[in-house]
């Protein structure tokens, strides 16, 4: 490919490591028909140092560390923005317009970004680059933890707690704050680990496939009423399963949903309007997040509230990068971070 250009409104940055997700497999393979308009330098996010800017840039200097945000806007409508994640995936045509443009993602040697989506992240070792590439994973639940208003002192139930975002949920909410979490899953081995990792503010439960009993369990096994519940359960996992856990939710909570339920076709939520409407439940959607929520996560690292080592990190040259998919995909654990170093 050729070096990229710098237009106004953008940033060029040389790209020190960039994550690649664990279902990186499923993107490339078609399974998961996210829309890439090829030819693409794939990638989702990176952590790198910048090169040049353009006339638009008042605080960004050459050589400083940024997060390169994937989550590209359109900036012709403030209400409705056009969303494309850069060199992943777009949402809708005016998503797929602007990923004409901002087409080309951090799985090369430099990126070009606008100017908003390169956000300083201060002085790092060019060592810890890697584990830098974890806000990246972090972000996404964090992004949902602000839409839900969890305050500190309140208990929060995270539906899909032992998969890599649920995992990552959960460490955000506790440096945010929260009381307890309450973490429900079938793997006994990430759920003993998860304890391991946060203690007796971490309430692990195992799940039975009963929804009745599981629901009951999950509530008794809080210290009180739940306050929120956030849903990060993979497309692989019925609808029943995450209704389940919506339900424990105390009157007056807040539901925020976030993973794949019914991508892959299936039955829908059927949560139970009654129950909505007398329990004054509030249930939203919510992909990604706000730009402002990036600066807060660099706050909560820097202050020592969130401690990136708990990602074990396997790193690859950029010219590794199949390997690099294949591993992702074989170590998609809690805690578990792939990364490509061009």
């Amino acid at each position: 490919m050729a070096e990229p250009t710098l237009g106004t409104g953008e940033v060029i940055v040389d790209v020190v490591a960039a994550p690649v997700l664990s279902y990186a497999d499923e993107v490339f393979s078609g399974a998961r028909n996210y829309p890439l308009d090829l030819p693409v330098i794939p990638g989702c996010g990176a952590i790198g140092r910048v090169r040049a800017l353009g006339p638009d840039a008042t605080r960004l200097k050459v050589g400083d560390w940024v997060f390169c945000d994937p989550t590209v806007r359109s900036r012709d409508d403030a209400l409705m923005p056009d969303i494309t994640l850069q060199g992943w995936s777009a949402r809708g045509d005016g998503g797929l317009k602007l990923q004409h443009h901002f087409r080309d993602g951090p799985f090369a040697e430099r990126i070009r970004v606008p100017t908003e989506n390169a956000i300083p992240i201060g002085n790092i070792d060019a060592a810890q680059a890697p584990h830098w590439c974890a806000i990246g994973i972090l972000l996404i639940p964090y992004g949902g933890l602000l839409a839900l208003d969890l305050k500190a002192g309140e208990t929060l139930l995270v539906s899909g707690a032992t998969g890599n975002f649920g995992s990552a949920t959960i460490a955000t909410a506790l440096a945010m704050g929260a009381r307890c979490v309450i973490a429900p899953g079938r793997n006994e081995a990430v759920l003993a680990d998860l304890r391991r990792r946060f203690g007796e503010r971490l309430v692990p439960v195992r799940l039975t496939g009963d929804p009745a009993m599981d629901g009951e369990t999950m509530k008794r096994a809080a210290p009180g009423p739940i306050d929120a519940v956030i849903d990060f359960l993979p497309p692989s996992v019925g609808a029943d399963v995450a209704r389940t856990a919506i339900m424990t939710v105390r009157p007056y909570g807040r539901v925020v949903l976030m993973g794949g339920v019914g991508m892959l076709g299936g039955g829908d939520l059927g949560l139970p309007y009654p129950w909505i409407m007398r329990n004054l439940v509030t249930i939203r959607g919510q992909w990604m997040y706000d730009r402002t929520a990036v600066p807060k996560m660099v706050g909560l690292v820097r202050s020592g509230l969130l401690d990136l080592r708990h990602f074990a990190t396997t790193e690859f040259a950029v010219d590794r990068v199949n390997e690099a998919v294949e591993q992702a995909a074989a170590d998609a654990g809690p805690f578990r971070l792939t990364v490509v170093r061009p």
